[in-house]
């Protein structure tokens, strides 16, 4: 018999007005993230609201999404700014590779 094919999930963070980084996990994390912009989910953005998706890692399904963001959400504020920088930095360079 075929297995029923494993839905993908992800751990992102979006970053606040005040610069605090919320970390969630999604299936779809455009569409959370734009959930959170309008004011709905997170109580987290009810004080300052979600202006910019910063990070996202694929992960293999809810369960390893869920212990990624137990582990993300342990680090301290610098150690995500780390993730969030070496994620724009990959970015840079795919985009420079597919030029």
């Amino acid at each position: 018999m075929n297995e029923p094919a494993r839905k993908a999930w992800f751990v992102y963070l979006v970053r606040a007005q005040n610069g605090a980084l919320y970390c969630g996990i999604s299936d779809d994390p455009q569409r959370r993230f734009a959930q959170h912009q309008s004011g709905k989910g997170a109580r987290f953005f009810y004080s300052s609201p979600a202006v910019a998706l910063v990070y996202i890692e694929a992960c293999a399904g809810k369960g390893d999404a869920l212990r990624r963001e137990r582990a993300i959400k342990r680090l301290g504020k610098a150690a995500k700014e780390v993730l969030v920088a070496a994620h724009d930095l990959i970015g840079v360079v795919d985009s420079e590779l597919s030029s």
